[in-house]
């Protein structure tokens, strides 16, 4: 399935992915820079992205300990999400998401 990344600086790249790979995991593939440094334990917010409005409620609910995350992030917005915590299935082919500066 594809994803759209867009940088802080407006440029655009694509990725593939496979069903249960974590958003996180396809991110660092195709070079963007997303970090995890807790490597998905939810104890950073390293891998912070902002998923376009008209795809974010095709995402299930975030979690309560990602909710308080988040709350951490800088520049979090109504649709931010920790690309650690998604998981990519086929509804989700063609998922838009930011990758806010800093």
């Amino acid at each position: 399935m594809r994803i759209v990344f867009t940088g802080h600086d407006g440029s655009i790249g694509e990725a593939e992915g496979r069903p249960g790979q974590r958003l996180l995991d396809v991110a660092q593939a195709a070079g963007q820079p997303l970090e995890g440094t807790c490597d998905g334990d939810m104890a950073c917010a390293t891998c912070h992205v902002i998923v376009d409005p008209a795809d974010f409620a095709r995402l299930p609910a975030a979690s309560a300990d990602e909710e308080d995350m988040l709350d951490l992030a800088p520049g979090a917005t109504r649709t931010s999400r920790l690309a650690c915590q998604i998981r990519l299935e086929p509804a989700l082919d063609g998922l838009r998401v930011r990758i806010p500066s800093g």
